[in-house]
């Protein structure tokens, strides 16, 4: 359960469902990648002052269910954690230093989605995400990578 936020003069529970994907929705997120990133997106959210309590990263796209402060706006919390990590891909699995130009991990934009009192319902969904969409797979002969 999401906690309220106090601020100087307000008070707040902002939570939101957030999706986003690779560049081509290329399925770029699994093995040890998959395994490291995920710290690496709490941590990012933290330093906006933001928590994720929930999160899933399936092979081509980013679950996570966010708190965010109301002095920060979603597109600004959502950017800053999408280049961020970037970076942190580029560094730690592509072998770049520096001069990240041109470089481009996730896909621009993303999906967002208010959560009020189905939380619980949006909890189940984004844990239970990946078991759907292998039981879809197997349903249609696909592989599931």
């Amino acid at each position: 359960m999401a906690t309220l936020i106090n601020l100087a003069h307000s008070v707040g529970e902002c939570l939101y469902h957030v999706v986003f994907i690779p560049k081509y929705r290329q399925k770029q997120l699994y093995g040890p990648l998959r395994a490291k990133l995920g710290p690496v997106l709490r941590e990012l959210a933290w330093q906006k002052e933001s928590i994720v309590h929930e999160g899933h990263l399936m092979p081509d796209h980013v679950h996570i269910l966010i708190q965010i402060p109301p002095k920060h706006s979603v597109s600004g919390v959502v950017g800053y954690i999408k280049g961020k990590s970037a970076i942190w891909v580029a560094r730690n699995w592509y072998g770049r230093q520096r001069n990240f130009g041109g470089e481009h991990f996730w896909a621009r934009g993303f999906y967002v989605s208010t959560v009020g009192r189905d939380e619980d319902v949006i909890r189940a969904y984004i844990r239970d995400q990946e078991k759907r969409d292998q039981e879809e797979d197997r349903q249609l002969g696909l592989p599931f990578i």
